[in-house]
């Protein structure tokens, strides 16, 4: 059975390429030599882990935020690449989407309006393969294919590693579950509200559950 995590005692193997790079220690200043204590760690209810004023940035040493414009459009890539094939293989049992105009226009009326036993069986379908896409392939180097053409990275906010299958399976489920069941509209503007304003790291809810960021790659 795989395990996500390094065997405990044993370094991790360096084998992500867009792992946060070490910083070189600072030169000690007047009467501070190498090797000193290093600072007390962070009180219980500080939120911010340490990451308060002064302290340092957990994305220094790794690629810089991702553009919000290439994220909404490796977004819009990576849902063509799943909702038009699965629309089409639908199309025998009434396809995925209502398109007589007598029930609603999308997954998420399908479930909210209990019309058509098939669409709501398509739209169960749609949530399974829309987790299971993202949460592969964010688990495997943090990349789906629209972010690999639009050279982006999912990365751990702590350290920049490639998430580990829970926290990848936690961003799938926030992102796509709200989009495809309850609320699309106002869930897509949020986070694309947040992707530009959101401070320091341009999370969306779906980053801040996972505790993930969203990179340059090279």
């Amino acid at each position: 059975m795989s395990n996500d995590q390094p065997t405990p005692g044993q370094p991790p193997e360096d084998d992500d390429p867009f792992l946060k790079k070490p910083q070189e220690p600072s030169p000690p200043s007047e009467g501070q030599p190498y090797g000193s204590a290093p600072p007390p760690p962070p009180p219980p209810n500080d939120p911010y882990g340490g990451r308060g004023f002064g302290a340092p940035d957990p994305l220094a040493g790794m690629p810089p935020l991702a553009e919000p414009g290439k994220r909404i459009l490796a977004r819009l890539i990576d849902f063509l690449i799943i909702s038009i094939p699965l629309y089409l293989i639908s199309l025998p049992w009434g396809g995925a989407v209502d398109v007589n105009g007598d029930g609603g226009d999308g997954f998420g009326d399908a479930v909210a309006n209990g019309y058509g036993g098939s669409q709501l069986l398509w739209s169960l379908i749609g949530l399974v393969v829309y987790v299971a896409y993202d949460t592969y392939f964010t688990h495997k180097d943090g990349r789906t294919v629209g972010k690999r053409l639009l050279k982006l990275r999912v990365a751990m906010l702590n350290d920049g590693r490639v998430p580990d299958t829970g926290a990848a399976l936690m961003r799938a489920v926030v992102l796509w579950a709200p989009a495809l069941l309850c609320c699309p509209c106002l869930w897509w503007l949020i986070n694309i509200v947040l992707m530009f304003t959101d401070k320091p790291y341009r999370q969306g809810l779906q980053d801040k559950a996972a505790k993930t960021v969203v990179v340059a790659a090279r």
